[in-house]
């Protein structure tokens, strides 16, 4: 199943295994929804150091039906899939073992589908649920994202936070554009797993 907590048994495996992701403490990351390739559509994501640990390369295409989430190298660690399960928007996100896209497996995946209509006001909210699970007749209801505003949150399912991200803000405390966030991070939180939430809920509004 795939959990975001290191005490928690692996999908592929069945063993407890430590992910190499994990957060040692509270950690602040910056995400930049563009690609380093000639600034085109993607994702890059620097840690609080300023390396830079994952990143999207889309390039001229945008809502594509199938992303690869890499790390610097190009290593492709999730593969995240457009799936239609009625009206709903749906995505699934598979972990890639060996580093290419042909190695996604379904033995470890998420799917993040929207849970509610949104409501247009000033503070407008959605709430989109996630499920994880080996197959589709054995899932658990784990996670839930929630949108307040610009920011969003990552709740497991008893309601503690444990990631969310917003707009950056500079040293003076002015935003910067809504292209550049900051993401926080709750100790002992797989953050790559987190990462392809946040890229599930930009690919199902359209952002990436």
């Amino acid at each position: 199943m795939v959990k975001i907590h290191p005490d928690r048994k692996t999908l592929a495996t069945g063993e407890e295994t430590s992910s190499p992701y994990l957060t040692t403490e509270k950690e602040s990351f910056t995400i930049w929804m563009k690609s380093l390739v000639f600034n085109t559509n993607g994702c890059t994501v620097f840690d609080s150091k300023g390396n830079i640990i994952y990143r999207v390369d889309n390039y001229n295409s945008k809502s594509c039906r199938e992303v690869y989430l890499m790390d610097l190298h190009g290593r492709v660690l999730l593969t995240l899939r457009r799936q239609k399960f009625g009206l709903f928007k749906t995505w699934e996100g598979y972990r890639s073992p060996t580093g290419t896209a042909e190695s996604a497996t379904n033995l470890d995946y998420f799917r993040v589908k929207n849970n509610m209509f949104k409501i247009h006001s000033k503070d407008s909210s959605s709430s989109y649920r996630v499920t994880t699970g080996s197959c589709r007749n054995n899932e658990e209801y784990c996670y839930k994202m929630v949108t307040r505003g610009s920011s969003l949150g990552i709740e497991e399912s008893c309601g503690r936070l444990v990631a969310e991200v917003k707009r950056k803000q500079s040293r003076n405390g002015l935003e910067l554009g809504d292209d550049v966030l900051t993401m926080m991070v709750e100790s002992q939180v797989d953050h790559c797993f987190i990462i392809g939430l946040i890229l599930t809920h930009s690919l199902i509004n359209c952002k990436l």
